[in-house]
């Protein structure tokens, strides 16, 4: 090996699996090519090169790429100078060893709420029973609230098949939409206990209609406080909201997330299954099928489910803001 200003350079002629010819010749015995390189072949600072490489984006590379492959990248270290040759395996084995996955994507929003921390912090507060640093009374309730739209009952042409052995069920294409609900949903976090109604639109008038629904029985009707955890929806958004609703139920206290943090919403954890476990596959023969299934569903989910074990908490937000922080600067 020498070193070349841009990295290094193997000199003696390698093989498709990144060995050179006088590897080979000392071990006639080995015959895969799968095996892993002898790290002595490659310098540890080839390696750490190429893995840097991988954590590049493209245009950072001046490639005209949105992603990379493995391909990309050898193809790259070979045209740099990093090194003479190198095989497309070698370079797959060094990358999974740190599981880098460039050719992987996923979206992300970072947080622009210059109160993220305290409103988020509020959340996580309160599914541990507490409030401005005070435990919640045996009478105080903390509910999670929220509207899934767009849910379509679409009638297909053709009646699904079930499974049979060695086929899985078989759901038509092409369907017929027979309109769509919105499901508004609201969670008692430490009871598990579920209320949902369907609605044609979302809107003010729904989400009042969902809250009187659990306002209007014990215990939540006798509470001492009621805290309502919603997002930043036009449904009850911001100080009119608050104002609207106390109005109405005094003890009730409304509790805004942060702007883009769905994720600490536990309804969102329920609409996730009623997701998968209800509208997947879309097969509906009417709208009204979709409501008796969401609720019959909602129902029987309440009867066996339990409490979702939260287990992130105010260290662990900390520390997510601290990682998102250094990311952005």
């Amino acid at each position: 090996m020498t070193k070349s200003p841009s990295g290094w350079i193997h000199v003696g002629k390698l093989l498709a699996d990144g060995a050179n010819v006088s590897s080979k010749s000392a071990s006639p015995g080995s015959t895969n090519s799968r095996a892993r390189v002898d790290p002595e072949l490659f310098p540890p600072e080839l390696v750490v090169e190429v893995k840097a490489l991988a954590c590049e984006l493209p245009a950072k590379l001046n490639l005209p790429l949105s992603r990379l492959s493995v391909a990309d990248v050898t193809h790259y270290v070979r045209g740099s100078g990093l090194v003479a040759s190198i095989s497309e395996s070698t370079i797959w084995r060094w990358l999974d060893e740190d599981a880098i996955r460039p050719w992987q994507h996923r979206c992300w929003i970072f947080p622009r709420d210059s109160h993220f921390a305290f409103k988020a912090g509020r959340l996580l507060d309160l599914y541990e029973r507490l409030w401005e640093g005070h435990p919640l009374k045996s009478d105080e309730f903390v509910l999670s609230a929220d509207e899934k739209t767009s849910i379509q009952a679409r009638a297909r042409c053709h009646v699904s098949l079930p499974p049979q052995p060695g086929s899985p069920m078989k759901v038509e294409h092409e369907y017929k939409r027979c309109g769509a609900w919105a499901y508004l949903a609201a969670l008692d976090v430490h009871r598990m206990k579920l209320f949902g109604r369907c609605e044609l639109k979302t809107g003010m008038a729904p989400f009042d209609r969902l809250v009187a629904q659990v306002m209007g029985q014990p215990p939540y009707s006798e509470a001492r406080r009621v805290f309502w955890i919603v997002d930043n929806g036009s449904s009850h958004r911001g100080q009119a909201a608050r104002k609207r609703l106390q109005e109405k139920y005094p003890r009730l206290v409304l509790v805004h997330g942060p702007v883009h943090a769905s994720w600490l919403n536990q309804i969102e954890i329920y609409f996730s299954i009623v997701q998968r476990k209800v509208l997947t596959p879309n097969d509906f023969v009417c709208l009204h099928a979709v409501e008796e299934r969401l609720l019959a569903f909602q129902e029987r989910y309440e009867s066996i489910a339990k409490p979702f074990e939260w287990k992130f908490t105010r260290r662990d937000l900390a520390a997510l803001l601290d990682r998102i922080a250094a990311k952005a600067a």
